[in-house]
């Protein structure tokens, strides 16, 4: 395993599930999702909000994670009577 993380992210496929740190004013934060586009100088996740593009001198760190879990079914609510 390589500890350079945009170079992880360099070598995954498309349609990997992944957790990205990244930096940002003030910080860190993290994207989870899926791996949609990997470029030559940036990198892009789908996140349940939408895509994000992270520049790979920003990544802090980076793994694959595995498929997200089935969602619940919604609860019945009680007949009102």
């Amino acid at each position: 395993m390589t500890s350079d993380p945009a170079a992880l992210l360099r070598g995954l496929q498309p349609g990997v599930r992944v957790v990205v740190r990244y930096r940002i004013d003030g910080g860190f934060t993290d994207a989870l999702g899926t791996l949609t586009d990997i470029g030559a100088e940036e990198c892009t996740v789908s996140t349940r909000r939408g895509d994000v593009v992270i520049a790979y001198p920003l990544v802090t760190a980076a793994k694959p994670v595995p498929p997200a879990p089935p969602r619940r079914s919604a609860r019945a609510r009680p007949l009102q009577g």
